[in-house]
C-alpha cells in the first residue's frame, strides 16, 4: 500500500512504513548535506531512520550550499 506525502510542495507516493531515511535514499540524497523538516519540525540526522512517514505529511528538504 502507498501513501501520499508532500515533498517540497510536490505530491509524492511512497510505500506505507517508509522512514525519512528511506525517502532520502529513494531521492538519492545525502542526509548529511541537508536539513529535513517534517510537518514544520526539524528532524535530526540520528533520527531519520526511526521516523516513519504518514499520509499527508509535509516534508521540506533544504540543501546546504557552500561558497566563498
Amino acid at each position: 500500500m502507498e501513501i501520499r506525502i508532500q515533498v517540497n510542495g510536490r505530491a509524492r507516493d511512497v510505500p506505507a512504513g517508509t522512514s525519512v531515511a528511506g525517502l532520502l535514499r529513494d531521492l538519492g540524497l545525502d542526509g548529511r548535506a541537508l536539513v529535513v523538516e517534517l510537518n514544520r519540525r526539524i528532524i535530526r540526522l540520528p533520527e531519520v531512520e526511526g521516523v516513519r512517514l504518514e499520509a499527508g505529511d509535509r516534508v521540506e528538504l533544504v540543501h546546504f550550499v557552500g561558497g566563498g
